[in-house]
């Protein structure tokens, strides 16, 4: 395919969508406030508080429920206060990347295709996962920009629809990188990211795809390869096809199995958490034949940003073969 030079950082429906999601919180939160009235000070900011933190609510309900669907599950169980310190955590990763860099700060940063350092060295392209959009990647973006790498961070559109519909997405990306550098690029994944790569590998390898090998690695993070107990509780197309279970899925792992996915499979790293909220239960985020890494007591996005992910994953660039 070859590979479009629009630019892609034009449109993103989740920066939309969240920005009405921070402005009603807000709005809330004042008129709660509001009402109470100045006569009662620390009752108005007490009202205000409680509307701001009902997404911290929800984080602390998930990660409730995180021991209780993941008996019987393989991975050593986090403890009590492994659990709290993860769920204080979540929720400061959650405020900036929900509450900033994707409603406000997804253009922030844009893709890299040209300048000094491009040609001959490896480039990435960084995939989202379900409801967020490419301003998740930014503290990745910003490194890649300091270390003069070609990048492309994409938005995944329709938000809601099945995440087949991003095979054109993920084609056009790997295509751009690979047109400026002239190297296979790595491709990191988040969540659904994951899923999106691996369905888009098993069409081109089902299709007849003559290019090869077209990844030098891929990396999943928090990834649910398996499915995830909390996707029965949205019905979007791609939250379907992320249930335990589903036939999507089903036919994924077939692929998986039979070697189709045009990447030998240990070039694929798969980063998952005991303490993941959206992952459950954690082993699902892993793949047989995958180099299967374990970050202990994080939550799942949180583990996006964690120092250790980026610089073993970053690392993956200096590989001569």
């Amino acid at each position: 395919m070859k590979p479009s030079s629009e630019p892609r950082e034009s449109h993103s429906a989740v920066a939309r969508l969240q920005l009405f999601v921070v402005i009603g919180l807000v709005s809330a939160a004042a008129l709660s406030a509001g009402l109470i009235g100045p006569s009662h000070p620390w009752l108005a900011v007490a009202a205000g508080v409680a509307v701001l933190a009902v997404p911290a609510l929800v984080l602390g309900l998930e990660f409730l429920l995180l021991p209780w669907r993941s008996r019987g599950d393989p991975v050593s169980k986090p403890g009590w206060s492994v659990l709290l310190s993860a769920w204080v955590c979540e929720f400061v990763q959650y405020l900036f990347a929900f509450g900033w860099r994707q409603p406000f700060r997804w253009r922030a940063i844009p893709d890299r295709l040209a300048g000094d350092g491009i040609r001959g060295r490896r480039g990435v392209v960084m995939v989202h996962g379900f409801c967020c959009n490419r301003g998740l990647w930014n503290p990745w973006l910003r490194r890649l920009r300091r270390e003069h790498r070609a990048f492309v961070a994409v938005n995944l559109e329709p938000v809601f629809g099945s995440i087949d519909d991003y095979n054109a997405t993920l084609d056009d990306a790997l295509a751009r990188v690979e047109a400026v550098t002239g190297l296979r690029p790595l491709v990191v994944c988040h969540s659904m990211g994951g899923l999106a790569v691996r369905a888009w590998l098993a069409k081109r390898q089902a299709s007849g795809a003559t290019r090869g090998d077209c990844v030098h690695r891929v990396v999943t993070i928090g990834s649910p390869h398996h499915g995830t107990w909390l996707a029965r509780f949205s019905p979007t197309a791609n939250a379907r096809q992320m249930r335990e279970g589903s036939e999507w899925l089903h036919a994924l792992a077939e692929a998986w199995k039979a070697g189709h996915t045009g990447v030998p499979l240990h070039r694929f790293t798969c980063w998952y958490s005991n303490a993941d909220n959206i992952v459950m239960p954690p082993s699902s985020a892993t793949l047989y034949g995958a180099d299967n890494r374990l970050i202990p007591g994080v939550g799942h996005i949180t583990l996006a940003q964690t120092a250790e992910v980026m610089n073993c994953t970053l690392a993956y660039l200096d590989e001569s073969h």
